[in-house]
């Protein structure tokens, strides 16, 4: 070995497919098993009677503080992407487990804050180094593969746990099972993240980012708004689809569909408009999940709930990718603080969603109400969002084309 060899020139270079491949399965661990595999297992937890249904509220919300406080710190920690990414995964690998090897609300609160901690730590380090990647190579059209990680790992979860749940199986087992499962393709993923990319990026090329808030000021409200509207019907379309649909495995399949169509999503959308304008595909994404956000508040029927689901499902990766892509085009050289404010805002959104829905219940009305009042004041925000958002596609020459 030479004397002061660069440890990167020490590993071998990382191929396009071999990135993109890694930080698919991160993403999928990080959000489909990390974040999102409470959605199925609470159902379970309650049988078990191990968890209250109302203390699943607080669990649920613990995450969501999580999640911003991630997404606020992930910037600041002075990690490098690639080992935020390892730490991040590797610390929910162990989180997930522990929510199987402890008991009781207390310590699951503070777990559950964990994992949103991660999860957004995971997210915007894998949106950083794969859009590096793959902009570098020249192949940002793979970036649907990239964010169909989080729809696989949703519907993996999803399957995993309407296969494993069987009689007399405690929700207990199956969080070790899934930690277990998830250390595999986490162990993978560190093998190959930090190896230097194939293409090398010529010196001088990578832009400075603009410090200046207010440029992004507009975008980074319009995610939030993105957050605050796909939340409510996530949380919440179960419970209605209760008041319709009279069949347990209808509820036990409907995570995995759901999934499924966001994986699909980001897909078909890098496929046929990777070239398309990225403000303007966010403006539709953000009409669509408007219109499955406020049907099943104007007329609750299983067509209308199903609907909704496929709309929201099939748009809330297409918004993700596209905004984690304008992010970096907007800030080519270093988009991680962009990243991490725009993850920011979404987290603000989420939270906001179940305190606005919770606020209009106290208010003297019926409960259906009150729910049926705050997705259509989620259906508006969304689709003043996309008036907003259509007019800024002519002005910001940068969102024409994918990075």
């Amino acid at each position: 070995m030479r004397p002061g060899l660069d440890v990167h020139e020490r590993l071998p270079t990382l191929s396009t497919r071999a990135a993109c491949a890694t930080a698919t399965i991160a993403l999928a661990v990080a959000m489909g098993i990390g974040r999102f595999a409470f959605t199925p297992l609470l159902p379970l937890m309650v049988r078990d009677g191990s968890l209250a249904q109302s203390d699943g509220a607080w669990l649920a919300a613990s995450n969501y503080v999580g999640y911003l406080a991630g997404a606020l710190t992930a910037s600041g920690l002075g990690l490098s992407m690639p080992m935020l990414m390892r730490s991040s995964l590797a610390g929910i690998v162990v989180s997930t487990a522990a929510m199987g090897a402890f008991d009781g609300p207390s310590a699951w609160v503070f777990l559950r804050f964990v994992a949103g901690v991660l999860s957004a730590w995971t997210l915007v380090a894998t949106s950083a180094w794969a859009l590096q990647h793959l902009a570098q190579a020249g192949r940002s059209d793979l970036s649907g593969v990239v964010y169909a990680g989080v729809g696989l790992g949703i519907a993996f979860a999803g399957l995993f746990c309407l296969a494993a749940a069987q009689p007399g199986v405690p929700a207990s087992q199956l969080w070790l099972e899934l930690g277990a499962l998830a250390a595999l393709p986490v162990a993978f993923c560190s093998s190959f993240v930090g190896r230097p990319s194939g293409t090398a990026v010529p010196r001088g090329s990578a832009q400075a980012t603009d410090g200046t808030s207010g440029r992004y000021a507009g975008m980074v409200i319009c995610y939030g708004v993105f957050g605050f509207g796909y939340i409510l019907p996530a949380t919440f379309l179960p419970a209605l689809a209760r008041e319709v649909v009279d069949n347990p495995q209808m509820f036990g399949l409907a995570w995995p569909v759901f999934g499924t169509a966001a994986a699909l999503s980001t897909l078909a959308t890098a496929r046929h408009f990777g070239h398309a304008n990225r403000l303007r595909v966010w403006s539709v994404s953000h009409l669509l999940m408007a219109t499955g956000v406020v049907l099943p508040s104007v007329w609750l029927t299983p067509v209308t709930i199903a609907a909704a689901a496929l709309l929201v499902g099939s748009t809330f990766m297409v918004v993700t990718m596209i905004g984690m892509q304008e992010a970096r085009a907007r800030a080519p050289g270093n988009p991680t603080a962009l990243l991490a404010r725009m993850t920011a805002a979404f987290a603000v959104g989420q939270l906001a969603g179940p305190l606005v829905s919770g606020v209009l219940d106290f208010l003297p009305k019926e409960r259906r109400g009150a729910l049926d009042h705050a997705l259509q004041l989620a259906a508006l925000a969304l689709a003043l969002s996309a008036a907003y958002l259509w007019p800024q596609s002519r002005r910001n020459s940068s969102s024409r084309e994918t990075p």
